[in-house]
């Protein structure tokens, strides 16, 4: 089989999926299978509900290829991730042969063209429909000479090309055939360049999953739902000693048993993901401490680091320096960029189930969790009610459980308009990591677009972690966390946060491409539910007073 290129398994994992077409050596192929792919170990059930969270949108506009309900009667699901040495399997696809010579379109890659030539490229337009079927022009030929070229149009519209017969330059036809019905039956096909977004978008999400076996048997609080979510809401303490010891609040006993049962699955699930990421190593920066006192990075860690984390309105602020994230691709849609018009065409297994194309990566991560008690008073500040909470309330723990109670945070396909508690929890967390996440490009030497985002918003936190692609500086966090954090955080803060388009900018969403945004995939949120004032407008999060 003859190697045609090689690329890093970052850019396969979004660009070589499977019915996915490709450029290669000048030419257009449409990817076949990942040849033998590694199976990668997880835990299914993890796997599953992730996945019922993200194809949500296409499961309530019934779109969902029946996944949602397959993964609910427990089918099979397996990631793989690919095996370097066997790479990818290719076809030329579409096959319309056209001579790069004088633009006829042939009948045989292997005869030589009319003019004498066989030097055969493809024409770059297929057809394609929202139900996910794939299809080649069929060109007409003159009947006459039994020949054909294609005039090509300065545009990049199919309905703009012509072809006429290279002999008695008599029309064949204009366009790629206008409402030709696709196979299923309900559409019409739209053509379009093979490589438009709307031919082919791959659907994948991040999870947090250190499902190495060698890693499983220190999750000592991910195998309890409960146990994590109270060790979160307790401000990550650890508790095994207080369990040992009988102090550990039985069931029933604790304010997060009083959760409505939907919230506090999501919170369960959010905690988990938070003791999976911390269960092999963590790092806070109460724990930075050196021998000496009097040297002078120990005197930053005690008298600098403190008063920046306050200012920035952060909790605790932790380094993961082996943060285990899976990037998996399970399907792919075409057409429309909307669940209610387009139909997700998962990838299926060899032996039925599903099967995801993932990477499994260990990295360097941030942890930060904003001050519960800071984000209750911007909160009611921007006249929210929080049953059980008050003003004069000085316990995270309160202030945590009443925040979970009283947020339903909305779906990131959800309208970023419509006013919620849950909404504004989200925009503060997401328009905080989007800030922390240019800043911290700056001050680590890693480029911004290797930067990317896990959010965990009912715990008022998120990951910050280095991607697995491209180039970065491996230690660039660390190195951050262990000499200028402070720096950092100061930056964080009193930086410039006014937009270069502003006022257009504020009086729209508060965020754009100058000023808030980031790049696919390090945003997860598609740029929504972002806002500069929850931060800085009045009474923004960091306006107010500690």
């Amino acid at each position: 089989m003859a190697k045609l290129g090689s690329r890093s398994g970052s850019q396969i994992l979004r660009t070589f999926l499977p019915a996915q077409t490709v450029d290669l050596r000048g030419d257009i192929y449409r990817v076949d299978e990942w040849s033998a792919p590694n199976p990668i170990e997880i835990d299914s059930d993890v796997v599953r509900w992730s996945l019922l969270a993200e194809i949500g949108a296409w499961t309530a506009n019934d779109t969902d290829g029946g996944m949602a309900e397959e993964l609910l009667r427990k089918v099979p699901v397996e990631v793989v991730e690919l095996d370097e040495r066997r790479g990818v399997t290719v076809e030329r696809y579409p096959r319309i042969w056209l001579c790069r010579v004088c633009k006829r379109i042939g009948t045989s890659e292997e005869a030589h063209c009319k003019c004498g030539k066989r030097a055969w490229g493809q024409l770059h337009f297929v057809g394609v429909h929202e139900c996910g079927a794939i299809t080649e022009p069929w060109i007409r030929r003159c009947p006459q000479h039994d020949d054909v070229r294609v005039v090509v149009p300065r545009s990049a519209k199919a309905a703009d090309i012509r072809f006429v017969c290279p002999v008695c330059d008599t029309p064949t036809m204009q366009g790629l055939g206008f409402h030709k019905k696709c196979v299923c039956g309900a559409g019409a096909v739209r053509w379009n360049v093979h490589k438009a977004r709307m031919v082919y978008v791959p659907r994948g999400m991040v999870l947090i999953s250190p499902s190495r076996s060698k890693h499983r048997e220190n999750l000592t609080h991910a195998g309890d739902p409960r146990k994590a979510l109270i060790w979160v809401v307790e401000g990550l303490q650890v508790i095994t000693s207080a369990e040992q010891a009988g102090q550990l609040a039985k069931a029933g006993d604790h304010p997060v048993d009083r959760l409505p049962p939907t919230r506090r699955t999501v919170a369960e699930r959010e905690a988990v993901d938070i003791a999976m990421a911390l269960a092999e190593s963590r790092t806070p920066t109460t724990a930075l401490r050196l021998p000496d006192r009097d040297d002078p990075l120990e005197r930053r860690y005690r008298e600098k680091y403190p008063p920046a984390l306050r200012r920035a309105g952060i909790d605790g602020l932790d380094l993961v320096d082996k943060f285990p994230i899976l990037n998996a691709m399970y399907g792919y849609t075409r057409g429309e960029d909307d669940p209610s018009k387009c139909r997700l065409v998962p990838f299926r297994g060899k032996r039925g189930g599903y099967r995801l194309y993932g990477n499994l990566a260990e990295t360097e991560a941030f942890l930060i969790r904003l001050d519960p008690i800071r984000v209750a008073a911007w909160l009611a500040g921007r006249s929210h009610r929080l049953p059980g909470w008050t003003p004069d309330c000085t316990d995270p723990a309160v202030a945590r459980v009443a925040i979970l109670e009283s947020a339903s945070v909305p779906d990131k396909r959800d309208d970023p308009r419509v006013a919620s508690i849950g909404a504004d929890v989200l925009k503060l967390i997401h328009t905080y990591a989007h800030r922390l996440i240019r800043q911290t490009a700056v001050f680590s030497g890693i480029e911004r677009d290797v930067l990317s985002e896990y959010l965990v918003p009912h715990h008022l936190g998120f990951f910050l972690y280095t991607a697995a692609r491209g180039d970065f500086v491996l230690g660039g966090m660390q190195a951050v966390f262990e000499s200028n954090l402070d720096d950092l955080l100061t930056a964080f803060v009193a930086a410039e946060h006014r937009c270069p388009l502003d006022p257009g900018c504020g009086i729209g969403s508060g965020a754009c491409a100058a000023c808030m945004h980031l790049g696919e995939p390090s945003c997860r949120v598609f740029n929504r539910f972002l806002d500069r004032g929850v931060l800085f407008g009045r009474n923004g999060y960091l306006r107010i007073s500690t």
